[in-house]
């Protein structure tokens, strides 16, 4: 067998080796980025793009090596070409966009030469292999980053040419600059901020046919909600930012906005608590993105206007998922599992301690007999192994962080012992 087959085959096998750890290779990688470009520092919805990208760009590079494709074929991920023009729209570098190529790159080379180091191979045969990597992965990039500068670039004199773009700077500053005035906030907006402030985020569903007309109609449901013209920017093709100002805080009429967003099955909106001043132009603005990515868990899909007040504490929780579910199932044992049965069972155990432990306002508020919520209490006081008065507290955050951020699962952690 000559020296250019063994190498297709140990490049091949390379391939292999690093798929089977390509989640932890993705989650590493993107963890790099994050700690070294500050522009990847990304919220939550486009983080996740950014996690897609990544993917992406490893499954095709992996795909390259495995079934020997050519570099010459190569065209740019979906996923990464979205991430490209998302960049784009908010006013990203280039620069640090084509850097994380180049990090990427080297990372994925390195970990290939330490698949290569577990084989055991001829010295000559893996200098080889390395350089037929490294080659193709060089290849690789410089193919997708052509790709990237253009897809880049034409999205930039897009979104430059929609009317808003420049206001959506102004607001990007306002939120961000550390040490900003009131009277400087002001004159960048052209707009009082001295008053009381509502903020919302206003988003469609992926593969929305239309998003332009979608957002639109969600502005006007906010306006229509409070009585109030929103200033409103667009943070990309798919979000848009919204403020309602008034002299007092602001109110939203809860029904109306649900009603008209029934008709919208695409549009969701997360709305934040109201706040005075510029500390509350900004303040608001953090919950209503914190009610997002509540949302965005996928707890409740259905679930089209999502308010800050009512997921506040899921909100300060959101970010450490992996940290509160293990905490819930120590709390909560076998009331964690994953079936129609259970769910019920948590639901009935959350409105009886919302009733301060009355069946009858508890059979009340959930339409069921007395005696079914008597059941259902006493079953799940038999899973926990303690009454529901003990540790009361911890079950109810419990509760809440599996309704509002769907931390049930099928194999629940062993419960703490009391």
């Amino acid at each position: 067998m000559s020296v250019n087959v063994n190498v297709d085959v140990i490049v091949r096998d390379v391939a292999k080796r690093t798929r089977a750890d390509l989640e932890n290779l993705t989650t590493e990688m993107t963890s790099m980025f994050v700690d070294v470009i500050p522009e990847f520092r990304h919220d939550d919805a486009v983080r996740r793009l950014m996690v897609a990208s990544t993917a992406s760009n490893l499954a095709a590079m992996l795909d390259m090596l495995a079934l020997n494709i050519s570099p010459d074929d190569i065209t740019v991920p979906p996923a990464a070409a979205e991430y490209a023009r998302r960049f784009a729209q908010h006013g990203l570098s280039l620069e640090a966009l084509l850097r994380a190529y180049r990090l990427g790159e080297h990372m994925f080379v390195q970990r290939a030469v330490t698949a290569l180091r577990g084989l055991d191979l001829p010295t000559e045969e893996a200098l080889t292999a390395t350089s037929r990597i490294a080659l193709l992965m060089n290849r690789y990039i410089d193919q997708v980053i052509e790709g990237i500068i253009d897809i880049y670039e034409d999205e930039r004199r897009r979104w430059d040419a929609r009317s808003d773009a420049a206001r959506a700077a102004r607001v990007r500053a306002v939120l961000d600059t550390d040490g900003l005035d009131l009277a400087s906030a002001e004159k960048m907006l052209s707009t009082s901020l001295r008053g009381w402030h509502l903020a919302a985020i206003i988003w469609t569903r992926p593969g929305t046919p239309d998003p332009d007309a979608s957002l639109r109609a969600g502005t006007a449901m906010l306006s229509a909600a409070t009585g109030k013209v929103p200033l409103t920017v667009s943070a990309d093709e798919r979000t848009c930012w919204a403020w309602i100002s008034a002299t007092a805080g602001p109110t939203l009429d809860i029904p109306r906005i649900d009603g008209e967003l029934r008709r919208h099955p695409a549009l969701r909106i997360a709305v934040g608590d109201p706040s005075p001043g510029l500390d509350g132009f900004r303040q608001s603005f953090r919950d209503a993105q914190r009610a997002r990515t509540v949302a965005d868990t996928g707890a409740d899909p259905d679930r089209a206007l999502v308010l800050h007040s009512q997921v506040a504490l899921a909100g300060l929780l959101v970010d450490h998922l992996a940290d509160v579910r293990a905490w819930a199932g120590r709390v909560l044992g076998d009331l964690m599992r994953d079936d129609d049965a259970t769910a019920r069972l948590r639901r009935t155990v959350q409105v009886f301690l919302d009733a301060q432990g009355s069946f009858t306002d508890a059979a009340a508020r959930m339409h069921v007999h007395k005696n079914t919520v008597h059941y259902r209490v006493r079953k799940a006081e038999e899973i926990l192994g303690h009454p529901l008065t003990v540790n009361r507290l911890d079950t109810e955050v419990a509760l809440l962080a599996c309704a509002q951020l769907g931390l049930g699962e099928t194999d629940a952690p062993p419960r703490r012992v009391r």
